[in-house]
């Protein structure tokens, strides 16, 4: 089953952006933002109660004041429609305070014949009567209105109640174990991906040619690797979204988005004979932002000299900084040589991301960890990290309760994540660390005195000279 989508659309400045990061919370979502074309369209993976999907911010129409539909639907078709036409959940979000407007009626008409699950959220309510507010928001027969404050977080739980009732629980999904891990080829256009498939294969089962963008559809791909069942996704590759025209391929990019959240194991392909560029950079970053583990496999090595080889290598040692936690291979795709290789990392990072922790287990590393690098003194009092245990495995992640965790440094965070990793000795995988505050009922609450504890204060006040 794909993650199903929900699709967010609207004009500039009716809150979308203020929805989409309060739906993602900016913790497991992958997110990016890609100006251009595209104007700063956002993808993020959300989950809400027992649903897992991809949340689409299409980005604000225009500030262009037209009013015709010809020109709306013009923007629509360049921004919007391909989100759209693919989503199972339109989110179509209004602005209380400016009313119904023209453009909002022509979106509608547009919207209406493209998605049958239309859930109209009219948002800013805040300190507004939404029961009369509301009144004009009837007429367009799509589910609702809701009326939320993206925020302040009002009024989410009713729309996304009522809009994910459309779609089955897939939380809980595993993926078949039949097929074992799954493993998805990333890289981009060209660098050898299919044909680097076809040598683990033994057949030539993609189609391989020297022209960017031959595979256009995701496909996986079961087989048996020394007894040891898995499954192969190609993916199409991700090219810089400027260079991306045909329909297929903007399908295709979104592909690989949701490829990124079935894999376990994302292995990235590089072509050595071009270095680092920035799209494969881009690529690094989606998959360190899902918490996936990686294996980076160097392709064409066999075409280089002994001297460009070493110069790869510094150039892969400073760019490749961030991911330290990554595999990585020299390989030929095409004469195989490095590829048999793949496999014996495959089966470490198999048994690193499947381990099971204790939760006395991980707050003893976590007491090491704070031993051996103080935690930061804020406004007179010292930070405290009480306890930790495992929050999940795909991708490995460790929940970490204490006082003050809002105030910890990245550079610290990234120090725990490290230390715990190095200490479990975990092959290809990243430890995700999330942090969850102390709740404090007295916060925010004054100091009151009762009656008599104010006569006491006067009485001994009388006696301070």
């Amino acid at each position: 089953m794909n993650t199903p989508i929900v699709t967010i659309v609207g004009r500039p400045n009716v809150g979308k952006s203020t929805l989409f990061n309060c739906l993602t919370q900016k913790r497991d979502a992958l997110v990016i933002d890609q100006p251009g074309v595209t104007r700063d369209r956002q993808y993020g993976f959300a989950t809400y109660q027992n649903y897992r999907f991809l949340l689409v911010d299409t980005g604000g129409l225009t500030q262009q004041h037209s009013t015709t539909s010809e020109s709306v639907n013009d923007l629509v078709a360049e921004q919007v429609m391909h989100a759209v036409k693919e989503s199972d959940i339109l989110i179509f979000l209004l602005d209380i305070r400016d009313g119904l407007t023209t453009v909002d009626q022509d979106l509608a008409k547009i919207l209406r014949p493209m998605c049958r699950n239309i859930f109209l959220a009219v948002n800013k309510t805040e300190g507004i009567n939404t029961d009369i507010a509301l009144s004009d928001f009837h007429g367009f027969g799509f589910n609702g209105p809701y009326a939320i404050s993206a925020k302040r977080g009002s009024g989410i739980k009713q729309l996304m109640d009522a809009a994910l009732k459309v779609l089955p629980s897939n939380t809980e999904e595993n993926l078949p174990k039949k097929n074992g891990l799954y493993i998805a080829v990333l890289g981009r256009p060209n660098v050898g991906k299919s044909t680097l498939i076809n040598k683990i294969l033994g057949t030539q089962r993609m189609i391989t040619a020297d022209q960017p963008g031959t595979t256009r559809n995701s496909i996986e791909i079961p087989f048996e690797y020394d007894g040891i069942p898995y499954t192969l996704i190609d993916t199409a590759g991700v090219r810089r979204r400027a260079k991306i025209t045909e329909t297929v391929e903007k399908f295709s990019v979104m592909q690989t988005l949701h490829t990124l959240d079935k894999a376990q194991i994302i292995l990235l392909v590089l072509n050595a004979q071009e270095a680092i560029t920035d799209q494969d950079a881009t690529l690094l970053g989606l998959i360190t932002a899902s918490g996936k583990a990686l294996i980076i496999a160097i392709n064409k090595w066999d075409g280089l000299e002994l001297a460009e080889r070493k110069q790869i290598k510094n150039q892969l040692d400073r760019k490749l900084s961030f991911v330290d936690y990554a595999c990585i291979h020299f390989i030929s795709a095409l004469y195989g040589s490095g590829v048999g290789t793949l496999f014996v990392s495959i089966k470490k990072i198999s048994t690193s991301i499947q381990t099971q922790l204790s939760t006395a287990k991980i707050t003893a590393l976590l007491q090491q960890a704070v031993s051996a690098h103080s935690l930061p003194v804020i406004s007179g009092k010292r930070i405290k990290l009480r306890y930790a245990h495992l929050g999940g495995h795909d991708p490995l992640r460790i929940i970490v309760h204490g006082n003050q965790t809002d105030h910890l440094s990245e550079s610290y965070k990234r120090y725990l994540s490290h230390y715990i990793r190095k200490q479990l000795g975990l092959i290809g995988t990243p430890v995700l660390i999330d942090f969850k505050q102390g709740y404090n009922p007295y916060k925010g609450r004054k100091n009151t005195l009762t009656d008599r504890q104010k006569k006491k204060r006067r009485r001994l006040m009388q006696h301070v000279k």
